[in-house]
């Protein structure tokens, strides 16, 4: 998402650099190779090309994800995907985004907990993550690894933009119909379209938790978020969104993605049939209160 350090000066690379870039990746990321979810890949790869581990690598010698699962990479000579502020990087949080922050950086060390229960909590599934109990990974998804395709369904009165990752789609009215009330709130907001000359524009107000960019912190349910869809291309779509939080950053920031076209089959994302994780993390979880339990007993 942000522009690397040792990039802090340069918007673009150069085409030899790309060329580098690729030649690393095919490397350590090949097919049946590690994987690399999101932006993470040149991290990842400074860290191999140095002999270093890195905690965003899935080592796939434990049976964890390999590159086997990973959609193609599309390479471009961009630095970040964030390209407002200038300098690629995320505007500074406000004070109150910075409390957030802290607390968001403690649930991720802590593991992740839901809206009903803090972080590592498992009573019942209700204490987990919408995202493990299969329902959503947020919309619009912007974090790229398997399943991560998108669907346009264009209509004179609507556009539906369907993601393949536990298949959520947002209906986008085009018809001048006004948001909902304010206090009427949805889990992916309530989406309104416009057209601006060839570009599609998406304005998202009124959600109920707020809108997450990939893995970095929410924002809060007052965020607005702007999505514009331009065809640049027969094959490319440029989809830039610009997150408008006053209560977490102190200035709106706008990153970009480059969708491909592509003639791939978008699947059905079958989470529920194959959820065997949800009953591993709470059988997990009463497992834990066993043994504390027992060695409670054990102390007396």
């Amino acid at each position: 998402m942000t522009r690397p350090t040792q990039w802090k000066d340069k918007t673009s690379l150069t085409d030899a650099e790309v060329e580098e870039l690729k030649g690393l990746a095919a490397r350590y990321v090949d097919l049946g190779k590690d994987a690399i979810f999101g932006d993470f890949v040149q991290l990842v790869l400074d860290a191999k090309k140095n002999g270093k581990f890195n905690q965003l690598s899935y080592d796939p010698t434990t049976g964890n994800y390999n590159q086997f699962w990973m959609s193609d990479r599309e390479w471009d000579n961009r630095t970040s995907l964030i390209t407002d502020p200038p300098n690629g990087q995320f505007p500074p949080l406000t004070p109150d985004g910075e409390a957030r922050h802290a607390v968001f950086l403690k649930a991720l060390q802590q593991g992740v907990g839901s809206e009903r229960g803090p972080a590592g909590r498992a009573d019942g599934p209700e204490d987990r993550p919408l995202s493990e109990r299969c329902i959503s990974y947020g919309a619009p998804w912007t974090f790229p690894g398997y399943d991560s395709y998108f669907q346009i369904t264009q209509s004179p009165q609507a556009v539906v933009i369907e993601q393949e990752l536990i298949h959520d789609a947002r209906i986008v009215p085009l018809s001048g119909l006004p948001h909902l009330p304010a206090s009427i709130r949805q889990l992916h907001g309530d989406p309104r379209g416009h057209w601006d000359k060839d570009t599609l524009v998406v304005e998202t107000t009124n959600y109920r938790g707020g809108f997450q960019a990939g893995l970095q912190m929410s924002s809060t349910p007052d965020v607005r978020l702007t999505e514009r869809y331009t065809r640049v291309s027969p094959d490319y779509i440029n989809w830039e969104l610009t997150v408008d939080d006053p209560a977490t950053w102190t200035r709106p920031w706008t990153f970009m993605i480059r969708l491909k076209r592509t003639d791939a089959q978008v699947y059905e994302y079958a989470c529920h049939e194959g959820n065997h994780a949800m009953t591993g993390i709470l059988a997990g979880a009463r497992a834990k209160e066993r043994a504390a339990a027992e060695t409670t007993t054990k102390s007396k």
